[in-house]
């Protein structure tokens, strides 16, 4: 049966805002290694839960993460990873009917809920809770957001669907005496098979930043204006004394917030942005701007992420944390996991890996790259593997995509099986389009046969920048070793 937190609380005999109140509890998470997934899980093991999970594939970096955190993973999915006695099932919102675990626990009639409705009642009824959204930045935003208030000492609870490197975990969940601010990603995707509402809506927001609306999500949303609709109802969910930032650059935005409730501040670089982003720079590897008459600087490149800080400066401001406190957090600031994340710089090759993978993501990232790498050989190696981009819905778009890239390498389109021919991504007409676009490009199924051309083709000084939502068959480790090993 699916169940409120409120009764599964109940249920247990416990007040829902402490989920360590009483003696150690059994939780199984069925898609653990979800990036949010294997952040709450390690959340309840703190708060004394016995947590077990399972997944598909694990991989790195969240498989690393649960495993020091102690948290066991099946392998697969089986009846038999069920706990044998009383539980609560957490059923990852990738997971369908015909899954064994999925049918098991209905079969049996066990307690079961969705990842975030066990957040709702579980850590954020009665918190001041900052919902940072939007088709690209989420990550980004919400890990400068948080640690701007774990700077201030303000020791914030915080979900997110990556991890920040000056916090180690995407997820804390601290007791409300200790603190009452809860920063978290929100994700427009749904919520489980159960519940088709997107994640956000079950958040209560006190505070919502929409960092720009693009089309995503091709398996669960028919068009833009599906989306639009959903990040419509999480703004009629924002209280009269809330908040909404608005990218004022975005005509999906500006849009949005006509018909909003509560009050609206746009930030961007329009001169109608009520939060005008102002003298914007990007040098040596930093980006800059100014706003409230104050200049801030980030140790990333890229115009998206000055606008990702100006949305969490924002952000900060409204909760009246000082402006020079937000100005030492972000110069301290050290970026997320898989940002634009440099892997090694071997040989005089540097290896970058980002989760790029919409069109415009990395378009926008190339372009940093770009201008702090000068006129290096860039190479770019694109795994498509986001329900979008295995699709053919961005096959004219792509090849722009990687209009600053001098080299391209595609890489196999994932579950591509599960696809008819004529819906799915073709990277042989993607490669003929960079070809005729005057670019070097291959589409290689192989990462064995990707690595092998890269060590042939790389000279020192070419830069490297890896894109995937995923492991990539883990071709960022294993080149980076290769390259190391020559050392």
């Amino acid at each position: 049966m699916t169940v409120s937190l409120s009764q599964v609380t109940s249920h247990y005999g416990m007040k829902s805002n402490h989920p360590g109140s009483t003696h150690s509890k059994a939780i199984h998470f069925i898609g653990i290694c979800g990036t949010a997934m294997g952040a709450v899980a390690a959340a309840m093991k703190q708060h004394g839960w016995h947590v077990t999970g399972s997944d598909e594939k694990p991989y790195p970096p969240l498989s690393d993460f649960l495993a020091a955190q102690g948290i066991p993973i099946s392998l697969g999915y089986s009846s038999e990873n069920l706990p044998k006695d009383e539980a609560l099932i957490v059923i990852g919102n990738a997971l369908s009917r015909g899954n064994p675990e999925v049918e098991e626990v209905l079969n049996r009639k066990l307690l079961y809920t969705s990842l975030p409705e066990l957040l709702r009642t579980h850590f954020l009824q009665g918190r001041h809770n900052l919902v940072v959204t939007g088709t690209h930045g989420k990550t980004t935003t919400s890990s400068m957001l948080t640690w701007i208030f774990e700077y201030a000492q303000k020791k914030p609870s915080y979900l997110i669907g990556g991890i920040p490197k000056n916090l180690g975990q995407g997820a804390c969940f601290r007791d409300p005496d200790e603190s009452r601010h809860v920063i978290l990603e929100g994700d427009e995707y749904d919520t489980a098979f159960f519940d088709k509402r997107s994640k956000f809506v079950h958040y209560l927001p006190e505070l919502v930043i929409i960092n720009n609306i693009e089309f995503d999500h091709a398996d669960i949303f028919s068009n833009l204006e599906e989306i639009k609709r959903s990040f419509h109802r999480l703004l009629q969910l924002v209280p009269s004394e809330g908040m909404i930032l608005l990218n004022g650059d975005d005509v999906h935005c500006y849009q949005l917030g006509q018909r909003a409730p509560a009050p609206i501040v746009e930030v961007g670089f329009s001169e109608n942005a009520g939060n005008r982003i102002l003298h914007p720079f990007q040098k040596e590897g930093r980006s800059g701007f100014e706003l409230f008459d104050t200049s801030f600087e980030i140790a990333m490149m890229g115009e998206h992420n000055i606008r990702n800080a100006a949305m969490a400066v924002s952000a900060a401001h409204f909760y009246n944390i000082p402006l020079p406190t937000i100005q030492q957090a972000l110069l301290s600031f050290e970026g997320v996991k898989r940002r634009q994340e440099i892997l090694t710089t071997s040989h005089g090759i540097t290896i970058i890996d980002d989760f790029g993978h919409h069109p415009t993501a990395i378009r926008e990232t190339l372009a940093g790259l770009r201008t702090r790498y000068g006129k290096a050989q860039l190479w770019a190696l694109f795994e498509p593997r986001s329900n979008t981009s295995r699709r053919a819905f961005f096959q004219e778009m792509l090849p722009h995509a990687f209009g600053d890239a001098d080299g391209i390498m595609i890489g196999a389109v994932a579950r591509a099986s599960l696809l008819e021919e004529q819906e799915r991504l073709n990277p042989t007409t993607l490669v003929n389009q960079l070809v005729a676009m005057g670019k070097e490009a291959f589409y290689e199924p192989s990462v064995d046969k990707i690595i092998l051309k890269l060590e042939r083709e790389l000279q020192p000084g070419d830069v490297v920048v890896i894109f995937s939502n995923g492991s990539f068959e883990g071709l960022g480790g294993r080149l980076t070793m290769r390259l190391q090993e020559k050392e």
